[in-house]
């Protein structure tokens, strides 16, 4: 039995001038601009001053290889990042889609965010972290952590582009895959660390362009105090159903509370199931069930005495008409568990 299309081909063939080549096909990656991996990597620096300015990594992977003494800022969203044997630099990375790998560093300080983070056979790093996931140490030493601080303008930007959510940061929550009995690997930074003593602001003419700020009130990621341990015995929950201004109420209240001499202790975007809303809104989930189709919800934990009352004092006054969801538990030293712990089990959904 004969096939239409072959013969088709075949007639379309015989049809062709002798002395006429078939021209080759064309496919959509062939026409892709091509990437020098050299345009994506510092190597074998030494005493300089170099960084990437906003647009030009563009997602791309980057690598910093055997570098020394040098000041390395990368404006820019990537795909991946890998960092190997580096000593004595300071290292800004823009917000990383993937993973941040560093191996066999020494004497490095650093500011950072990415989907996840790891560490192998390194000596005496000092992070300023955002991580989506938990950060992991592999045969490394004397790594401490601080929560990322840092703002400029394309920032924002720049991490809905690496698709990271600037309230999903577990920077103090670390897995050591190699703990020594009676030693710890890692510990946190002080609270009153101020991240420009570490990794300063650059000073070349052609970085300066990008305009940073190192402020802590104006840090695209909102500053916790994560795992450190807890100034009172009682906590507050609040969520925030996505909506036209969440992002910015979120900030605001954030604002609000620290001004207020609350803490805030952690925060998480999450999308939450039926069952979630269940569990950690108990009896009032039937009100907001509704709501949870429009979009992930903004979860913050605050502390301090009398954090839930000044809360709702709060959103009373200045969220008039905001759907939110404050919790009316405390946590106590005896055990009980405020809701917000309920969201450690919910996975990122966004």
């Amino acid at each position: 039995m004969g096939c239409f299309f072959s013969k088709r081909r075949k007639a379309d063939k015989e049809s062709r001038p002798e002395n006429e080549e078939e021209r080759p096909k064309q496919y959509s990656w062939d026409q892709r601009e091509k990437v020098d991996p050299k345009d994506y990597m510092f190597s074998g620096l030494k005493d300089e001053t170099v960084g990437r300015l906003p647009g030009t990594v563009a997602g791309q992977q980057f690598l910093i290889q055997d570098c020394e003494n040098c000041n390395i800022y990368i404006f820019d969203h990537s795909a991946t990042i890998t960092i190997d044997d580096c000593t004595n630099c300071i290292i800004f990375l823009g917000p990383v889609k993937g993973s941040v790998f560093f191996r066999n560093c020494r004497d490095c300080k650093c500011t950072l965010a990415c989907q996840q983070f790891r560490v192998r056979d390194c000596r005496k790093l000092e992070v300023f972290l955002c991580c989506a996931t938990q950060p992991i140490i592999e045969s490394s030493s004397n790594i401490k952590f601080g929560c990322f601080q840092w703002y400029y303008p394309e920032l924002a930007f720049q991490f809905k582009d690496a698709g990271l959510s600037i309230f999903n940061n577990t920077w103090s929550n670390i897995h050591d895959f190699t703990p020594v009995s009676g030693e710890l690997n890692w510990s946190l930074l002080p609270e009153e660390a101020v991240v420009q003593d570490y990794v300063p602001i650059p000073t070349t003419e052609e970085l300066k362009a990008v305009r940073v700020s190192t402020e802590a009130n104006r840090s695209i990621v909102p500053i916790s105090r994560g795992q450190r341990q807890k100034s009172s015995d009682e906590s507050c929950l609040v969520v925030l159903f996505a909506g036209d201004y969440t992002i910015a109420n979120a900030r605001k209240l954030i604002d609000e509370m620290v001004g207020k001499g609350f803490f805030l202790v952690q925060t998480k975007e999450v999308s939450m199931k039926a069952e979630d809303a269940q569990r950690v809104f108990q009896e009032k989930a039937p009100d907001f069930l509704p709501l949870l189709n429009k979009g992930p919800v903004i979860a913050l934990e605050f502390n301090g005495d009398g954090a839930v009352e000044g809360c709702q004092l709060i959103v009373n006054e200045i969220f008039n008409g905001t759907k939110m969801f404050v919790s009316e538990s405390k946590e106590t030293a005896s055990g009980d568990v405020d809701n917000f712990y309920n969201f450690a089990d919910i996975q990122m959904g966004i």
